[in-house]
């Protein structure tokens, strides 16, 4: 399936968001983490949510600093 993700263009074999989370951050982090699709904010429990080709994507992350 091909995606875009952060503004790249992904191709991946999963087919649920949270299965791309993990593929994209290693790992689905218990907080810190932002999702939309199609510029559509997407809360953590509707991370099982089905993908289909096309769509876009958007992962943010919180960066702690000081």
């Amino acid at each position: 399936m091909n995606l875009t993700v952060n503004d790249q263009p992904v191709s991946t074999d999963t087919t649920t968001l949270a299965g791309l989370l993990e593929e994209t951050l290693g790992s689905l982090p218990d907080a810190g983490v932002a999702v939309a699709v199609d510029g559509d904010v997407v809360p953590r429990s509707h991370w099982e949510r089905e993908l289909t080709e096309g769509l876009t994507i958007d992962i943010l992350t919180a960066v702690q600093g000081g």
